[in-house]
C-alpha cells in the first residue's frame, strides 16, 4: 500500500472488524510506540522505511487484532535487540491470553524463548535424485 500512512496501515484490521476508527488508530498508535517506531513515521508509508521499520509495522499490524492463532514468520529478523526483547514480550503475552502461535524462528535464542515444542522441519526436504 505504497501512499498508506503506517498508522492506518495498523489500524486497518480494526477498522475493517468494525471498530471506531478513533479507537483503531489509538490501538495502533500504542502498537507502534511500543514497538519503537518514531512518532514522525506513523503518518509516512511503510514503504519509505527501512526493513527493520517495515518490520515492526507489520508486527504492529499482526498483533493489534485478538485472532485465536498467531501465525509467525521470522518476527524478530530484522530488529535490534531492543525490539527483539519487545516482540518476544508481545509473543509471551499472546501466549498467556491462549493465543495459538505457529512460527518459524532461525534465530535459536528467539525459538528457546517463545516455544513450547520445536519441530525440526529439515527432515521433511524433499530429496534430489541422482
Amino acid at each position: 500500500m505504497p501512499r498508506v500512512s503506517a498508522l492506518d496501515v495498523v489500524a486497518e484490521p480494526l477498522v475493517i472488524r468494525g471498530v471506531d476508527r478513533d479507537e483503531a488508530g489509538q490501538r495502533a498508535k500504542e502498537l507502534l510506540a511500543r514497538l519503537n517506531l518514531p512518532e514522525r513515521l506513523w503518518s509516512l508509508p511503510p514503504a519509505t522505511f527501512s526493513g527493520g521499520e517495515q518490520q515492526r509495522v507489520n508486527i504492529a499490524r499482526g498483533f493489534i487484532t485478538d485472532h485465536p492463532v498467531l501465525l509467525l514468520d521470522e518476527p524478530t529478523a530484522s530488529l535490534d535487540a531492543t525490539n527483539r526483547a519487545v516482540v518476544v514480550a508481545m509473543i509471551a503475552e499472546k501466549k498467556a491470553d491462549g493465543v495459538a502461535l505457529l512460527g518459524i524462528f532461525h534465530d535459536e535464542d528467539v525459538r528457546v524463548q517463545v516455544a513450547d515444542r520445536i519441530v525440526d522441519v529439515t527432515a521433511f526436504a524433499p530429496k534430489v535424485a541422482a
